[in-house]
């Protein structure tokens, strides 16, 4: 039984990572109708960055994390302001193209640096000894991951629902003209839509760099992993992402420890999620909490 428990804390960790990467692609979309191709690059660069400055420069590791949220923050809106700002109105369609161009420009720049081939690990800051009870064990470093997850998961929230700035973005989701016409920047919502994605990509690349080590192509592959999550939640909903993440992360575990090695499987726990997101989609086409808009014609 301390097996099956095991798994269920293993699941919620996964779950709980897919849900902070999944942020920024919801965060995006929640006030620009965009989807971001290139938000698995955003997320490597995140964990560059901490490492750089940890490592290289020698700043503490909680001060470097707080660093590259800030660095990713910016960078982030000036991808925005450069590359996207001009196609405001334009077809989504030309959108995800630049989106895809971008991603392929983001992988070619970080290919002449040495993070794009080789390793790198993050010094350990936490003990090492895992948390263990009742035969079930988690390491510090996932404990941290997940707490700072759910933190500013739940400071996500916060913003959108009580602050002025964030009932603004949500008022630019819901109909840019009418919104433009009560004197919200559009602009400016965009641009900080963009930041918000680019600090939750940098808080879940340094959350993952710490759990799985550095490597480009296992970071910015997290950009892929998680469209399940993000499409099974719903593109609009924080509360999707969270319950999708945790779901995905449950069953990922789940058929890897069961089915894995019996029967002739392998590979299942990569495949089952996706497995799960068709059958799903066939009677929500969007998402656990995605928002069904009814048009009149």
């Amino acid at each position: 039984m301390s097996y099956f428990f095991q798994l269920v804390v293993s699941g919620i960790v996964v779950g709980s990572i897919y849900a902070l990467s999944a942020l920024g692609f919801v965060l995006i979309y929640k006030s620009s109708r965009v989807l971001n191709i290139a938000h698995g690059q955003i997320i490597a660069a995140g964990a560059f960055i901490t490492y750089a400055l940890t490592v290289w420069v020698g700043i503490p590791i909680y001060i470097a994390f707080l660093a590259s949220m800030v660095i990713t923050f910016f960078l982030a809106m000036s991808v925005e302001r450069v590359f996207l700002r001009r196609l405001i109105g334009e077809p989504i369609i030309s959108v995800i193209m630049v989106t895809i161009g971008l991603m392929s420009i983001l992988d070619g720049l970080i290919y002449l640096t040495p993070f794009g081939t080789e390793n790198f690990s993050f010094p350990h800051f936490l003990p090492e000894t895992p948390i263990t009870f009742a035969g079930i064990s988690v390491s510090w470093t996932q404990m941290v991951g997940v707490i700072t997850t759910f933190a500013m998961i739940g400071g996500f929230s916060w913003f959108f629902k009580k602050s002025t700035l964030g009932i603004s973005m949500r008022a630019v989701s819901d109909d840019q003209l009418a919104s433009m016409s009560i004197g919200i920047s559009v602009p400016r919502v965009f641009g900080l839509a963009w930041a918000m994605a680019g600090l939750s990509a940098a808080a879940a690349g340094a959350i993952i760099g710490n759990i799985t080590g550095i490597n480009f192509d296992t970071l910015h592959a997290f950009g892929i992993i998680v469209f399940p999550v993000v499409i099974l939640g719903g593109l609009d909903s924080i509360l999707g992402a969270v319950v999708a993440g945790i779901i995905m992360g449950l069953i990922q575990q789940f058929a890897s420890g069961y089915l894995d090695g019996n029967w002739g499987l392998n590979g299942t726990g990569e495949v089952m999620p996706y497995i799960v997101l068709l059958v799903i989609l066939l009677f929500k086409p969007h998402g656990l909490f995605g928002i069904h808009e009814i048009e009149r014609v």
